[in-house]
């Protein structure tokens, strides 16, 4: 069980898991879970790791077939600058491996931005805190858990 189904379960969060055989040369860890569970690419989010300007690192939730817009997420945490955090940062202060960061669970609550497509979808996807497993739910609830703000920042 990981932290973000720990996370879910203590807090009676209605949600359910899907799992799939992750293959180690995917070259693409989202577009992986949209083609092994069959499912549309707009309904799938990850879960990307930033740092702005002031060097505090903050979560962008966005659909897998699309692109964080830097400025956008910038300007939603009220910062001049964002750029990715470095891979050892967020393993360091997520507790999770890139490919299986979710946005529950994690060692140190972080600011937290959800692409407004979200809103489009009744369940939506996410990572369930490892390479091979995923959580569907609402984003309702996600936004709730994760005390996350809702903005367009994804193209």
């Amino acid at each position: 069980m990981t932290p973000a189904i720990k996370q879910l379960t203590s807090e009676n969060i209605t949600f359910a898991l899907h799992q799939y055989s992750h293959e180690a040369n995917a070259s693409s860890y989202g577009l992986e879970v949209v083609e092994k569970l069959g499912l549309n690419a707009e309904q799938v989010y990850k879960t990307l790791v930033v740092c702005t300007d002031a060097n505090q690192l903050a979560v962008a939730i966005v659909p897998v077939n699309k692109k964080l817009n830097l400025k956008n997420i910038a300007k939603a945490l009220k910062t001049k600058k964002v750029k990715m955090a470095e891979a050892k940062r967020v393993v360091t202060v997520t507790g999770y491996i890139l490919g299986g960061v979710s946005p529950l669970g994690q060692k140190k609550a972080l600011k937290t931005v959800m692409d407004s497509s979200a809103n489009n979808f009744e369940q939506i996807y996410i990572s369930g805190g490892r390479r091979g497993l995923e959580i569907s739910i609402s984003a309702n609830d996600l936004a709730s858990l994760c005390h996350a703000i809702f903005a367009d920042i994804s193209n």
